[in-house]
């Protein structure tokens, strides 16, 4: 759910409690409707067990392994792999059979007969329906466990440089949609004068831009970024078929058709919409620009609709529509933010009538938001323990303090909002102060001096009808310049504009805040999915025989402050998925933050590892990362970087059984 600036009623006082009253209202209904009851799986496909269970020791070779998950999956030739101790395939290499069933989904891949006795090890990778790559390995032994020199790759599905670059293109696009539609319908619903404004036109254009090259990158990334992790695979035309042939792909070409027609309606908008004169052949342009720009912008959103979150899970087919619906209200507020930001600092023509029109937009998108962010709220998370115990439920919790935030900052928006007055007003209030002030404020030479400069520019030109057209394009010149300059100080002497300013910046800056937290949204597992998959891997996995691995480390960076403890909890400490948590404590006892941690572990042993771990700050000297793959039992070595400064820096290391 995203938050914008609610139309108040026209008393100031009565402002506060009203938008106090909404935020309450919206923040219950959420958190009311979080709790309204359980279902399926939601989205972010997850293994849930398999046969051979993880850690299994059985007493003869399985003629197959298969692997279930919670929702359907996208697989293809090495999508499963055995390998046995030495690292060699211990299946036939074929693609994994389909052996779904009702609401079961499964996959299996046959061994080769005669496998002798030891510990084989399962690698898997593939990509949810939701369009997310998702990976992992786990162990089983036949006859009796054993050493393996399988070595893992430590890169999870989707990760290195080319998940970087993808990540930054999904952020970028997410911008893009943002500023292109939100900048347009700003122009057609609240300031029809913004189509001829340069600074408007930049806005909406340079959304266009960010949203096709992003679009672009994310297409030829698309086969590396779910398969090999390698930039030269972008150009490999075979993958980009692959790709082409599946949903994700399918959605990312609509786009840039899409993108096609919307580089026609701009056109239109700055072009022949901007030089319309006639108030009634304008009113009929700016009808069919509405409907028309309408249908490419629910075209646009529709692309994420039909390949992410929205597109898989229980009613999906509600959940698609009302992620469009979502996504045209997040444009429709943040992108007119941003137009009216760049209105309000770049030019002086926008008066108080586009802003309240404006607001009246924002009025109407938060009540769009809150009811499609409560819905698609109870839909990914659906528990108070998936709320506050795990990553989507953190973020969410995030996302909702920032909403208040931009609530009690839209408050002020508002105030300043009913004071401003249009800009004729304005320019008569600014000149009549310019006058007062005039006296002994060395300003008034200045304004003196321009407007001495500006009759003497435009006298030979009235007097004469013989100036060289040299001169009179210079003149023209310094009349344009000046006549800006004057608009600017009018702009700038009145004060309800620059609070008003002050307040929208404000916003905007909390808005981008806002919009990254949702964007990671869409890329990380929904709470409902990720317990049950847990629930589903715990049944599904044999009893471990240790239980939770406690470690404490002394540490000293040779820095200032740079000496403490670090405490690790890994749990349940067995094979599979862990939960890693880590607190660092100051010399002092106290918790301690510190710029850098890193974790790794490694099996010395069989060669397995570094592991990297990258666990996210919780708060106040405290680390988690859910999710922690320990593909064997073994005694694991663990180490852990910490960075006191920029310059200061030590690893240690420390032993521990796990499994």
């Amino acid at each position: 759910m995203s938050a914008t600036a609610p139309y108040a009623g026209p008393s100031p006082i009565r402002r506060p409690v009203a938008a106090a009253a909404l935020l309450a209202a919206l923040v219950s209904l959420v958190f009311g409707l979080l709790l309204a009851g359980a279902g399926p799986a939601s989205a972010h496909a997850a293994l849930t067990g398999s046969d051979p269970q993880d850690g299994a020791v059985v007493d003869t070779a399985p003629k197959e392994v298969t692997l279930s998950f919670s929702e359907a999956i996208a697989v293809g030739d090495d999508s499963i792999r055995v390998l046995d101790p030495s690292g060699k395939r211990a299946d036939t290499e074929a693609e994994p059979r389909d052996l779904s069933e009702g609401g079961t989904v499964r996959y299996g891949v046959a061994l080769h007969s005669g496998l002798p006795d030891g510990t084989y090890t399962v690698a898997w990778q593939a990509i949810s329906a939701d369009s997310h790559p998702i990976s992992g390995a786990f162990t089983f032994s036949i006859g009796a466990p054993s050493e393996t020199t399988v070595a893992l790759s430590s890169q999870e599905a989707g990760g290195g440089p080319v998940g970087v670059v993808y990540d930054i293109a999904r952020y970028a696009a997410y911008g893009g949609f943002v500023l292109l539609v939100g900048g347009s319908a700003f122009v057609l619903i609240c300031w029809r004068g913004g189509a001829s404004a340069l600074p408007t036109q930049r806005l909406v254009v340079r959304g266009w831009l960010t949203l096709t090259a992003a679009t672009l990158v994310m297409l030829l990334l698309r086969n590396p970024y779910t398969g090999s992790g390698k930039f030269a695979d972008a150009f490999d035309l075979a993958g980009l078929q692959s790709v082409l042939d599946t949903k994700p792909g399918a959605a990312l070409v609509s786009r840039l058709l899409l993108l096609g027609a919307a580089a026609l309606f701009i056109a239109v908008l700055f072009g022949t919409y901007a030089r319309r004169e006639d108030e009634q052949e304008k009113k009929d342009l700016t009808f069919g620009l509405a409907v028309g720009g309408g249908v490419v912008a629910a075209g646009i959103a529709a692309t994420w609709a039909m390949s992410e979150h929205a597109s898989t899970g229980i009613q999906a087919s509600i959940a698609m529509p009302v992620d469009v619906a979502h996504l045209l209200a997040v444009a429709a507020w943040l992108g007119g933010l941003a137009s009216l930001l760049v209105a309000l600092y770049r030019t002086p023509d926008i008066g108080s009538a586009a802003v309240r029109r404006f607001s009246a937009v924002a009025f109407a998108s938060v009540v769009v938001l809150a009811a499609t962010g409560i819905y698609q709220s109870w839909r990914q998370v659906g528990s108070w323990s998936a709320l506050t115990g795990t990553r989507y439920g953190q973020l969410l919790i995030i996302k909702v303090a920032l909403i208040a935030v931009l609530l009690a900052v839209a408050w002020f928006s508002r105030r300043w909002t009913g004071r401003l007055t249009d800009a004729s007003v304005a320019s008569s209030g600014a000149e009549a102060a310019s006058s007062r002030a005039e006296v002994g404020s060395s300003g008034a030479e200045v304004v003196s001096s321009e407007a001495e400069e500006a009759d003497a520019a435009a006298a030979p030109d009235e007097a004469s009808e013989d100036i060289a057209p040299e001169r009179a394009a210079q003149l023209a010149r310094q009349r344009a310049v000046l006549t800006a300059t004057k608009k600017k100080r009018i702009r700038d002497a009145d004060p309800e504009r620059s609070g008003l300013r002050r307040s929208v910046l404000a916003e905007a800056a909390v808005a981008v805040v806002l919009l990254a937290v949702t964007t990671m949204l869409t890329s990380t597992e929904p709470g409902r999915t990720e317990e049950e998959a847990a629930g589903g891997a715990t049944a599904a996995t044999a009893p471990a025989a240790a239980g939770p691995v406690n470690l404490s480390m002394p540490f000293d960076t040779g820095g200032r402050n740079g000496k403490g403890t670090v405490r690790i909890d890994i749990d349940p400490g067995r094979t599979g998925s862990n939960d890693l948590h880590v607190w660092i404590d100051g010399s002092d006892g106290e918790p301690m933050d510190v710029p850098e941690l890193k974790v790794a572990l490694t099996l010395e042993s069989k060669d397995i590892g570094p592991l990297p771990v990258v666990p996210d700050r919780l708060a106040e000297g405290h680390w988690t990362a859910s999710g922690v793959q320990i593909p064997m039992a073994g005694d694991w070595k663990i180490d852990v970087t910490v960075r006191t400064s920029d310059i200061d820096q030590v690893t240690i290391d420390k032993n521990a059984k796990i499994g």
